[in-house]
């Protein structure tokens, strides 16, 4: 295949790199889904992707396996630091420090690897918790890194990053996931989820998720570890 529909596409299970790895199918691209097991307590998501990968025709699926937690410094691998399951006031405690920086440069590796000219990620700067590496102002500053770093694109080979959810919100994402065939039930977005991937409901992901699919109308297949009101 020529490597211009090539792509490799972040897939963290939750519903928002789903969508992103359906569009990219969608395209014609031949996807390449990469995981990271980075020490989330939410390990969960890493059984959704996998599942979500298949069921959506990636080529191959690949898991990097990095002891992030080691560092500490956010709740999602820190299990000494509580989820909140209240909102929070500026970037909370939740935030991954750097996270989409390493995912990036491990999913950049590959597609010069690859010969992709593509990295997808399900970044969203509408309907999130604040993070910083998920502006549009991130994604143009690494597109330009990868463009200075890599032999491929000093060869003449540009690679583009593409964060095509960055500008919706949680119910347009969820609308345009349902119209390419995504099945959200598969789909793990809750920071605290269980082995069995069922949700807390109280956490923010869990609030945005239930939010978004009250906004764009359609009934939330989510399994709960609580029945909710």
């Amino acid at each position: 295949m020529p490597a211009a529909l090539r792509a490799v596409i972040l897939l963290s299970g939750g519903l928002d790199s789903a969508t992103v790895l359906a569009l990219a199918r969608s395209r014609g691209l031949a996807c390449h889904t990469l995981s990271l097991d980075y020490g989330q307590r939410h390990r969960a998501e890493l059984a959704a992707a996998a599942r979500i990968s298949a069921s959506l025709g990636a080529v191959a699926h690949r898991v990097v396996t990095l002891d992030y937690g080691q560092f500490g410094g956010s709740a999602l691998t820190d299990t000494a630091t509580a989820v909140p399951e209240t909102r929070q006031s500026g970037i909370p405690v939740t935030y991954v420090p750097a996270r989409n920086t390493v995912m990036l440069a491990i999913a950049l590796g590959w597609a010069e690897i690859l010969e992709a000219r593509e990295i997808h990620i399900g970044v969203n700067a509408v309907d999130y918790s604040g993070y910083p590496d998920c502006r549009p102002a991130f994604i143009e500053a690494f597109q330009q890194l990868a463009n200075l770093a890599t032999k491929a694109a000093v060869e003449g080979a540009t690679l583009a990053i593409r964060a095509p959810l960055i500008d919706l919100t949680k119910a347009d994402i969820i609308r345009e996931g349902l119209r390419q065939g995504v099945d959200f039930s598969q789909t793990v977005s809750c920071y605290q989820a269980d082995e069995a991937g069922r949700a807390c409901g109280r956490c923010d992901a869990c609030h945005f998720r239930r939010e978004g699919f009250r906004a764009a109308g359609v009934a939330d297949p989510t399994p709960y570890q609580l029945t909710l009101n």
